[in-house]
């Protein structure tokens, strides 16, 4: 399978074998990426809501009795501002009444803005839930194709940063976008009944807001829009040193990559700045504007008063509700670009969700039982990418019980033939057949649980030293775990551990050795107990002393097992029952050691490279 390093997703995916296919939401200022179809992602996104239709419409509601009370406050202030404007005589029971509903407006609506903030924030979270759970199990069941095209990087940023925008979206923009809609048309409304004149008059500016917000907009989006680049650029060179830190110091690099921090370091700070310069011009300005238009009201207000054609009163109430008819129309857009983020994340998501999975089982497809591990390749031909085929037009068989070792160049086709054996992919031409059917006509499930895998990349899970073992059998009792672990030779060293098999692991078994990861992966391979054992570059982090027990004990394992044997190092291969040495996706030569060194071909010349300081001795 394709190793690639885990990379943001704004880097380029790592370097392919030839013919092999290679975070929360969103912030002031960053580059909005738009969603290629909003109105279908809007529609998928809606089928998430579910239940919590109904949750929304109580949300709604709320907004509307908070908008609500929102547009009565003004109307209110104008009426107390009038009964204190009554010439010489102030009538304080209406004063105090209006003071009193004044109040109980505010509280009320700090009130309904609290819980349709707290419930929308439940309605997201548990969308978001459901989305992600999707997402991930969609990650589950997706061939392991998908995986070689696609940075780890990448697919994480969509189960973080897009997801987190969904959410930001559901639980911030929605609620902002349909409370400014509402404030913005009531305020609209209730300046019309004060006064129109006064609404045309202050109308006169909206068109300049537009206008500033498009000009810096256009502006701004080109900075931001490299400034994004240049932190993928740094979080990518980042995780790379972090990731080789031990590389880095091993070869003196440290100023190097130090110096190459800088400079990426220094073009981003060189963007940023113009991006945060252009985009802080917004505000300032924006409320230039918005104050010249509170001055064309105040002035035409005045005018109005003095001919008597309206109150102090419904001035006071009209440039509240102006206010509040500005400050959305300046907040809209920020709401509709994050509204547009969020969008755009959940098409992200929707387009891994809509990815062709792992084709089904065939409707007459049968479960493999008791498997025994005859493994037959007829004419099989395969390549990753149509136009660079990897394996060409091969056939061997393996008996029941028997051991094959390949052995070949990297990029020969020895991983590819272990990969078409699993399903990993299936093969372009041929077939594969498994005690004597073709292996699409079995189960994927039953298939891949009669394998048993010891990769040369061990990978151990967060937990303790014996969950990992019980990974192979999760129904194992401790009894069998110390078993497997005693056969893999894994027992001694766990035994010195301060907690032993309760020793809890750090990401990947960092706090153990290469080869001790290596002797607990095998241990987890002998408690599983398959019927045919793939092992790849088994031994080639453990030393020798240890790798003389690996080998007894893995030949105790092997024994009545069918075993595929993937080994550039040719003395573990020894004793295998075939050999075949595979170059340029064909097999080349065949046989078991003796045989192939007195043919004195590929493989006696490949044993001679490795051991020409060795007397050879030709079985």
């Amino acid at each position: 399978m394709a190793k690639e390093a885990n990379q943001s997703s704004n880097t380029p995916p790592p370097l392919s074998l030839p013919g092999r296919p290679g975070f929360g939401g969103h912030r002031r200022g960053a580059p909005i990426v738009k969603p290629k179809n909003f109105k279908e992602t809007i529609r998928r996104l809606w089928h998430y809501f579910g239940n919590e239709r109904k949750m929304l419409s109580i949300v709604f509601l709320f907004i509307l009795f908070s908008s609500a009370l929102s547009l009565l406050s003004p109307f209110l202030i104008g009426k107390a501002v009038d009964a204190i404007n009554l010439g010489n005589k102030v009538d304080f029971n209406f004063l105090e009444v209006m003071i009193i509903i004044l109040i109980s407006a505010y509280i009320l609506d700090g009130v309904l803005t609290f819980l349709q903030g707290w419930l929308m924030a439940g309605v997201s979270q548990r969308i978001v839930k459901r989305l992600r759970d999707a997402l991930f199990r969609k990650l589950q069941n997706l061939p392991v194709s998908f995986f070689d095209k696609r940075t780890h990087g990448e697919l994480m940023s969509r189960l973080s940063n897009d997801i987190d925008n969904v959410s930001s979206t559901i639980s911030q923009s929605t609620t902002q976008l349909m409370s400014g809609v509402i404030v913005i048309l009531g305020s609209f409304i209730m300046m019309l009944i004060l006064s129109p004149i006064l609404t045309v008059a202050s109308l006169l500016t909206v068109p300049l807001v537009f206008l500033l917000t498009k000009t810096i907009a256009k502006r701004t989006s080109v900075y931001f829009k490299e400034q994004q680049i240049q932190l993928g650029k740094l979080n990518g060179q980042i995780e790379e040193t972090i990731s080789g830190i031990e590389v880095v110091k091993a070869f003196n690099h440290e100023d190097k990559v130090i110096s190459e921090f800088e400079e990426v370091n220094q073009k981003l700070r060189e963007v940023g700045l113009k991006a945060q310069i252009w985009s802080g011009f917004l505000m300032p300005i924006m409320n230039v504007i918005n104050n010249l238009g509170f001055a064309i009201v105040a002035v035409t207000g005045g005018f109005l008063a003095v001919k008597g054609m309206i109150t102090i009163g419904a001035i006071a109430s009209f440039i509240t509700y102006s206010r509040q008819f500005v400050r959305p129309l300046n907040d809209l857009a920020q709401i509709f670009n994050m509204l547009q983020s969020g969008v755009a994340g959940a098409e992200r998501v929707f387009e891994i969700l809509d990815e062709q999975e792992e084709p089904d089982d065939q409707k007459d497809a049968i479960v493999l039982d008791k498997p025994k591990g005859h493994v037959v390749f007829e004419n099989v031909s395969f390549g990753y990418r149509g136009d660079v085929p990897i394996l060409k037009n091969v056939s061997f068989e393996s008996d029941i019980g028997s051991s094959t070792a390949l052995v070949g160049p990297t990029g020969a086709g020895k991983t590819t033939i272990v990969n078409l054996l699993t399903r990993f992919y299936d093969v372009t031409e041929g077939r594969i057949l498994l005690d004597g059917h073709d292996i699409r006509e079995y189960t994927r499930d039953s298939l891949r649980s009669c394998f048993g895998f010891v990769l040369q990349d061990t990978y151990l899970f967060s937990g303790s030293i014996k969950e990992n073992i019980k990974y192979g059998k999760p129904s194992a009792s401790d009894e069998e775990v110390i078993h497997a672990a005693k056969m893999a030779n894994a027992d001694a060293f766990i035994r010195r551990l301060p907690n032993q098999y309760e020793t809890s692991l750090s990401e990947n078994g960092g706090n153990l050795s290469q080869g001790q990861r290596q002797l607990i992966a095998i241990a987890r391979v002998i408690l599983a107990k398959p019927a045919v054992l793939i092992l790849d570059e088994a031994t080639s982090s453990i030393d020798t002393r240890t790798e003389l027990h690996i080998q007894e004990a893995l030949l105790t394992l092997m024994e009545g097992r069918t075993s595929f044997i993937i080994a550039h190092r040719l003395n573990t291969i020894r004793d295998a029952d075939s050999i075949m040495v595979i170059d340029n996706g064909q097999i080349l030569e065949k046989g078991n050691h003796g045989e192939l060194m007195n043919q004195q071909g590929k493989y006696y010349h490949m044993f001679f490279n490795q051991f020409k300081n060795v007397e050879i001795a030709v079985d």
